[in-house]
């Protein structure tokens, strides 16, 4: 049977999430906690393979539920989003808050860091406001050994009115008695008790004064003493929620809001105002944790002296964007030098397959027009962006999941942070710009960390600026043939890697001063403040990394990088097929492009190529070919010497490969990032702007440095 909360048409339950229950007996369990404190891991290990992902009804914010079997009896774990707090000052926040209210569920677990327990704890008081059915998990205790940090969690639980349960889940320590504690509270064996938060005395009695009237309401399990202070907050869209799901009026005519109107009339009378309200209730948190915590916490060594060591390399002044660039270097080069066998390995194994697919239709006798369009066209190009896109991403990923595991992104977002600021956007971008190197459409989705709508909308718009594994072959092959010369063996691939950071760093240049633009003009704003947790620096789990990365970013971008190449193959292939006075329209559309395409320092079939590649990427460079060939189907050269042959040989110079690399580095995002753009956003408009922008930059500076290299007679 299905669990809905009631119908409200408010909040992030409220528009539609269904959790299935298997049968009544079932519990629903909500597991909360800040950002990197291995609350996901807790998830991963209790539910395994037994989970499904999607979005939360209304918001760009991922929800993860999973079985899990204890005895005879069967839980439903929710991951909610990482969050500091309940006060819904994000997305993120605002899903936790309403699932924990509103969600029904059975208990909450919140799972905190036990390197720094006191910061944690913010979250679990603000959860035991709402519902005394909470389970502390004291994870990373593993850590906190290492780290000399002692904790009597018999006297924290004491001091809590909580279960608390110490664990160490990467390696699944504790997680047996956790499920047993989370048992006995969601079928009422335990009966937690949490202890109150006492706020300020003016704020105090402006609660007293309304509880007495929530009081004649049914709250539906909801403490009056916690809508109370919520109604005082004042928070719209969460009294909005309120109000539909106590199906009670609370409008200024209201019992209640005339309840709340006197209490505030109180509250300013004693000189506090909304904002100092805020302040009062968010102290008040803090010191109740650094209250609970005294007597139970003892650190015989000063901790994170390891940590801090290492941040003062990775985030120093002078070291912390070097040591970003050079790592930045070593990730493309194993990229690239590991992904050229593995490539033409894959492709040799595809196009056997064609050849066997050729044999089968021969032997059908099948209509050669038939046999063109479905193996020459669709098979083909599904071929190459299989081949060529496969293998790097099966290295980027992992590589990129590596450091995210170790806990070294969150430092390229605090090195970039002054940067991004500058630009009036969000330090956050510098993460959604990483995850663009792999994929522009898993840039875009990363995007949903970023509070701001606004500043969401500058990173959505410059994340095509950073060039995705797609077109990595396209620049590679350029700087290989052009730049690099004569250049062999590991001095090609080095050279080859430092000119293509050389590429990305300008990629990097243009978004800040694209962002910049942005915010100054259709994205005015200031740019916000965010809370930047640093992790403490972990040894990665290479065998759940690599399983993680390839199934959850690997397999799911080629998927729909498949799903657009297909058609384009067959439209591909007519075009090179189908003749107008014996010349292929690939033909008459590659001249009626070559006066424009002049102008930017190509050529028609170049931008042609572009144009056609716009379903993947990858297919760009065998378009080129097919195209100065006149061939009937796509097609690669077995080494790059006899390709800038065919090149120069068409027209090709030093310049006209400088300004394909500028256009590859900046043009319209592939179908398959627009088609996560328009899912993401919601809209067709800023779908065509993310669309628009790269474009007509990438047009401009072409055109600027083609035609400053012919008035300088340098081309």
């Amino acid at each position: 049977m299905g669990l809905t909360a009631e119908s409200t048409g408010h909040g992030a339950v409220d528009q539609g999430l269904v959790i299935q229950r298997t049968s009544p007996e079932e519990k629903v369990i909500a597991l909360a906690g800040n950002p990197n404190v291995g609350k996901s891991t807790v998830f991963n290990e209790l539910t395994g393979l037994n989970q499904h992902t999607g979005n939360w009804p209304g918001k760009t914010v991922t929800n993860a539920q999973g079985r899990h079997q204890h005895g005879k009896n069967s839980y439903v774990f929710v991951d909610l989003p990482g969050t500091y707090s309940l006060m819904a000052h994000s997305a993120e926040e605002e899903v936790a808050r309403d699932f924990i209210c509103f969600g029904g569920a059975d208990a909450a677990v919140v799972v905190c860091d036990a390197t720094c327990l006191e910061r944690n704890l913010n979250l679990v008081l603000q959860t035991a406001e709402i519902t005394p059915n909470v389970v502390v998990c004291a994870n990373l205790m593993d850590e906190a050994k290492k780290k000399k940090v002692q904790i009597d969690l018999k006297k924290l639980s004491q001091n809590l009115g909580l279960p608390v349960v110490g664990a160490a889940a990467r390696s699944g320590k504790g997680l047996k008695e956790l499920v047993e504690v989370v048992e006995q509270v969601s079928h009422g064996e335990i009966h937690p008790a949490p202890r109150p938060i006492r706020y300020t005395a003016p704020i105090e009695a402006a609660i007293a004064q309304l509880t007495p009237v929530l009081d004649q309401v049914d709250l539906k399990d909801l403490s009056s003493r916690w809508v109370a202070l919520k109604l005082l907050e004042g928070e719209p869209v969460l009294c909005a929620t309120l109000a539909g799901h106590l199906q009670v009026d609370i409008g200024p005519d209201s019992a209640i809001g005339t309840a709340v109107t006197g209490a505030w009339r109180q509250l300013q009378e004693q000189g506090i105002d909304r904002d100092k309200f805020l302040d009062n209730t968010v102290s008040c948190i803090v010191l109740a944790a650094e209250e609970i915590c005294e007597d139970c916490i003892t650190t015989t060594k000063r901790s994170g002296g390891y940590d801090r060591k290492l941040d003062k390399i990775l985030t120093g002044k002078w070291t912390g964007i070097p040591i970003m660039l050079a790592l930045l270097a070593v990730v493309f080069w194993l990229t690239i030098t590991g992904a050229n066998y593995p490539s033409q390995m894959l492709a040799d194994g595809l196009f056997w397959v064609q050849d066997r697919l050729t044999d089968l239709f021969m032997w059908l006798h099948a209509p050669a027009w038939l046999h063109g369009a479905l193996i020459l066209g669709v098979y083909r190009v599904l071929a190459w962006v299989v081949s060529v896109m496969l293998p790097p991403m099966a290295i980027f990923f992992p590589l990129f999941t590596l450091l995210e595991d170790f806990g070294y992104l969150p430092r390229v977002a605090f090195n970039l942070d002054h940067q991004f600021k500058k630009a009036c956007a969000c330090g956050k971008q510098a993460l959604t710009m990483c995850m663009g190197f792999g994929c522009n459409a898993a840039g875009i989705v990363g995007c949903r960390i970023i509070d701001s709508p606004r500043e969401r909308l500058i990173a959505t718009i410059t994340n095509n600026f950073v060039p995705c594994n797609g077109r990595f072959p396209t620049l590679i092959a350029i700087i290989s043939m052009f730049f690099v010369g004569a250049a062999a063996g590991a001095w090609q691939s080095i050279s080859s890697t430092l000119l293509l950071t050389g590429v990305i760093v300008l990629g990097v240049v243009m978004t800040f001063l694209v962002s910049r633009l942005l915010s100054k003009t259709i994205l005015k704003g200031i740019p916000s403040s965010f809370t930047l947790e640093l992790p403490p620096y972990r040894k990665p789990q290479i065998g759940k990394v690599i399983v993680r990365s390839i199934f959850d970013r690997t397999l799911f971008v080629l998927g729909r990088a498949v799903a657009v190449a297909a058609p384009a193959g067959l439209i591909i292939w007519l075009m090179a097929n189908v003749q107008m006075g014996g010349v292929s329209l690939l033909a008459h559309c590659a001249g009626f492009l070559d006066p424009f395409a002049h102008l930017i320092g190509m050529d028609g079939v170049i931008l042609l190529a572009f144009i056609l590649g716009f379903p993947a990427n990858e297919i760009v460079v065998p378009i080129m070919i097919m195209a100065y060939m006149s061939a009937g189907s796509i097609m690669e050269f077995s080494s790059l010497v006899q390709l800038k042959e065919l090149l120069v040989q068409n027209g090709w110079t030093w310049l006209t490969a400088v300004c394909t690399m500028l256009f590859c580095l900046m043009h319209w995002p592939c179908s398959t990032t627009c088609m996560t753009i328009k899912k993401e956003t919601q809209s067709l408009r800023w779908t065509l702007v993310s669309f628009a922008v790269p474009t007509l930059f990438g047009i401009v500076i072409c055109f600027i440095v083609a035609t400053t290299a012919r008035l300088l007679g340098l081309a």
